[in-house]
């Protein structure tokens, strides 16, 4: 079971990376040399698989794609997070001594009351 949850972590970082584009055009350039060779010589095979000029179905259905997934990305925006706000005051004209006071929520951490369990778990 652990085995195969690394093998999906591997699998879904290979995917995040792009990897899948690299192993679909590997398949497609080794399919043409392969299908080139039976008519013509190693020399030219490699030459009009590697050229640009001659491409293969899969080429450019991976080709689309790869256009298509770095158009589709939106830039990220990360939004602006104020953990600690200033307190501001706002002084009226008519006295100094009224001022309002924005104070920023403080979060106080709370204490665990309740004992650990006696005998402490078993490792798995």
């Amino acid at each position: 079971m652990k085995r195969r949850i690394h093998i999906v972590a591997a699998l879904l970082l290979c995917m995040t990376f792009g990897l899948h584009w690299v192993v679909l055009q590997s398949v497609a350039w080794t399919t043409m040399v392969i299908e080139r060779t039976c008519s013509t010589s190693l020399r030219s095979a490699l030459a009009t698989t590697f050229d640009g000029q001659h491409p293969c179905k899969l080429c450019v259905v991976v080709k689309a794609a790869k256009a298509a997934e770095s158009t589709a990305k939106v830039p990220f925006k990360q939004p602006k997070l104020e953990i600690f706000t200033l307190a501001t005051v706002a002084w009226t004209s008519e006295s100094r001594e009224s001022a309002e006071i924005a104070i920023p929520y403080v979060i106080t951490p709370v204490s665990r009351s309740d004992r650990p369990p006696l005998p402490p778990p078993r490792s798995a």
